[in-house]
Formats: C-alpha cells, structure tokens, sequence
C-alpha cells in the first residue's frame, strides 16, 4: 500500500469519525462535565531527511548527534498526526460562596500517550468569588498552554511557538493560586502564581519552578504576560516538556551540577473589528548551561545526564565538557480574518541567535523564520476543516536555533542539510 494511500485512508477515517461526533456535545451528568477535542492531519514537505543522522536516537545537544550520513538523500516525505484530549470536569458548591472542583485530562497522539508518564490535569481546587482559587496537582503552565492555544494555534504556528524555547509545559505536583478580578484602569485583571518541586527524591540539587501569569483585558485587547524562574529542572529547550529532576533518575543526584533556565513573555491580541484579529508576541529565553556528566555505565556503554550548551572535549576550572549560560529572543505576529463560515491566517515566527560565551557552534549563530498560512471552514459549531501551507528559512547551515529542541524539530526540515523547507496539509478538528 503507498504512502499517500495510507495518508489518505488516515484522513478519510478521521472525517467519518468527526462526523459522527458532530451530534455530539458536551456532556453534563450532575456535577460533571466532559469536553475536550480530536484532531487528524495529513500533510507533506519537501525537504525531510529521515536517514540523515548517524545516530538517530540521540539528542541534538549530543555531540556525536552532529554527524550526518554522508549522501544520504532528502526530500518530499509524507507526515500524519492525530490527536484526542478530553477534559472530565466536576464542580460542588459548598456554601458560603466556596465552590469545590477536579479536573482530569490527558491527550493521546497517534493513538499513544502524548508524554508518557505525565498527565495535562490532574488536580483539585477551592474557590471563591471573593478570594480567588487554589489548586493543586498535575496541570499545565501558562506558558506553553497560552503559547500554544489561543496563540499558535490560531495561526498555525502552535508547535513552533508553544512549544519552543526555555520553559516547561506540564508540572505534576503544583500548587497555583489564582486571584479574583481586580478593576484596573476600566479592565479586568487577574494575577496567578504557580510553584512546583519536581521529583522530590532530589535532595542534593532540590526542583524550584516558579510561573507568574497576568491577564489584562479591556475592550477589544487581551494581554498576557509570562514569567517561569526554574532551578533543577531538565535542562531542555521544549516548552512542552514536563518540569522533573536534573535527569529522570534521583540516583544521579550526587553526580550532577546545578542548572537553571526560565522564560519572560509577553502576548497580546486584538479584535481590530468583527473580522479582524491581530495578535502577537515576544519571548526572552535564558538557560545557565549544564555540563556532559557519565551517570552510569551500562554493559559498557555510558549513560549521560540531560546537558546542554557543552563545549565538548574542554576542561574550564576541574570542570570536563562544560555547559555555558545562553540568552535569546523569539518574535511572533500574525492576523485571522473572518468571513461567515470562513477564517484565514497568517502567522510568522523568528526563533533568534543566542548569545554565550561557549567557544564552540552549538546553535546560538542560528535563527529561523517560520511562515504559515492557513483557512478553515466551520461545518457547524464545533467541527471544522482546515488547510495550511508553511515554510522555514534558517540563516545558515548547521545545528538550529536554541530555541529548537532539535535540528528538524517542528518542521521537519532538518538546519543541517538545508537552509529552506516547505510543507501543506488538511485536516478536520471537532471541540465537544
């Protein structure tokens, strides 16, 4: 059976399935409430290279990850994804103005947990109009969930946008406080804070993540802004990633280093009329580095802690492949335009270069601008199809931009063996 035969059918079974939930609504049952959403896409581009890399498992800030397959071919290339999260939802009023909630969801991707082992939202809360809420428990930060919907989404760059750079998506043992709505120049403000631990079997280099969030809205302008302060996490540059340990093993606690990293963004929408909306966003990223360190060794093959930013091969101060500190900026901009049923895009991110002091290229010479551009038609509320065009530039051949967890993440369009890509796909979503 071909590819495209194969895609084809995906897509096909996606569009009957989306039809026969399209009766379907959110569903109340006393004090519960099920929502959530289902996605299929099918799409192509041009410039893939699934071969390229010697080493296909290992991770971009691996050394030997660099080296590439001499002659090994690239080009157009299918891609398939689809996506199912639901939201089960409960509400009690207590009394005295004190309402009690949980919230539980998790997404499967391709039929497979979306981040193994981790839930999106898994916690309880109290409430009260007067004071605000508190909860606690497994949820998602601000900053990739913000980023990624309404944000990216909304002008086809979610991945691109949400899920890159210097922060963390998914916390597991958080507690968030989020206030009540304070007048503030004839606008609605709301403030939140978000704390987490991570793996608290990390006694020497303990987990401290910390989100502050602000909401501004008045009129037509809805503002966010952004914060995350981190210490001992997994050093990372996929703000989609769970907030743990140093590594996902408190055995190596005695033999890592301290790592730090967080995020500042601000970003803003407006409903220029009843069709237009412009929206766009800016994002400053700092990580301190993390030296390559030997956790163990197994059958004679070592394993390696989470690193990042290593000038390999160089000792500075008794320290072996040591990690360098590294700052950079990402931009987002982008317009929706509605027509009746229909609603085009456009959405442009720049993922910039870094600035650091490591002696060796691991990517902070690069940047990358993403263009996208996308129209969908409601069916009826709900349930819509979609289609989307997209493509990368890369200022220079190599290892990509910081931001990007890896060298063909988000595009498939791997920095290292082409400085362009193009991609286009369809797709159908229904949110129940």
């Amino acid at each position: 059976m071909s590819q495209k035969f194969h895609l084809a059918k995906t897509l096909l079974a996606a569009i009957v399935l989306s039809g026969a939930w399209v009766s379907a609504r959110a569903i109340d049952l006393g004090p519960f409430q099920l929502t959530g959403f289902a996605k299929a896409e099918v799409g192509k581009v041009n410039n893939k290279c699934a071969d390229c890399q010697l080493y296909p498992s290992e991770g971009k800030e691996r050394s030997w990850a660099d080296t590439l397959i001499p002659g090994a071919a690239y080009g157009p290339a299918g891609t398939h994804v689809t996506l199912f999260q639901p939201f089960l939802g409960f509400k009690h009023d207590l009394g005295h103005g004190l309402r009690f909630s949980a919230l539980l969801s998790q997404r499967w991707r391709d039929g497979k947990e979306d981040i193994p082992g981790f839930w999106y939202e898994k916690n309880i809360g109290v409430s009260h109009e007067a004071y605000g809420s508190l909860r606690y428990g497994a949820m998602t930060t601000r900053g990739w969930s913000l980023a990624d919907y309404p944000y990216g989404t909304n002008l086809n760059v979610a991945d691109v946008w949400g899920s890159s750079g210097a922060g963390y998506g998914l916390l597991q043992n958080a507690v968030r406080y989020i206030s009540p709505k304070f007048d503030v120049l004839d606008g609605d403000l709301v403030l939140e804070v978000s704390r987490d631990q991570g793996d608290t079997q990390f006694k020497i280099h303990r987990g401290k993540f910390t989100e502050f969030y602000a909401q501004y809205v008045k009129g037509d302008w809805v503002l966010d802004f952004v914060a995350q302060r981190t210490r001992n996490g997994q050093p990372q540059s996929w703000s989609h990633g769970p907030f743990i340990g140093l590594t996902t093993s408190a055995a190596d606690d005695d033999k890592l280093q301290e790592a730090s990293q967080g995020i500042t963004m601000l970003m803003g929408r407006y409903q220029y009329d009843n069709q237009l909306e412009l929206s766009g966003g800016i994002r400053f990223n700092r990580w301190s580095g993390a030296p390559a360190i030997v956790t163990a060794s197994v059958n004679g093959q070592n394993l390696w802690n989470s690193m990042f930013n290593v000038n390999w091969g160089a000792t500075v101060d008794g320290v072996t492949n040591p990690g360098y500190a590294a700052r950079s900026r990402d931009l987002l901009i982008g317009a929706r335009y509605r027509i009746d049923e229909w609603t085009a895009s456009l959405g442009l991110v720049h993922l910039g270069s870094a600035s650091t002091d490591n002696p060796s290229e691991r990517g902070q010479s690069n940047a990358a601008w993403i263009r996208a551009a996308g129209l969908s038609y409601a069916i009826q509320p709900g349930f819509s199809v979609y289609s989307y065009v997209g493509m990368v530039e890369y200022k220079k051949l190599g290892l990509s931009p910081m931001s990007m967890p890896g060298n063909s993440a988000f595009t498939n369009v791997d920095s290292r063996v082409t400085r362009t890509g193009y991609w286009g796909g369809v797709g159908v979503v229904y949110v129940f």
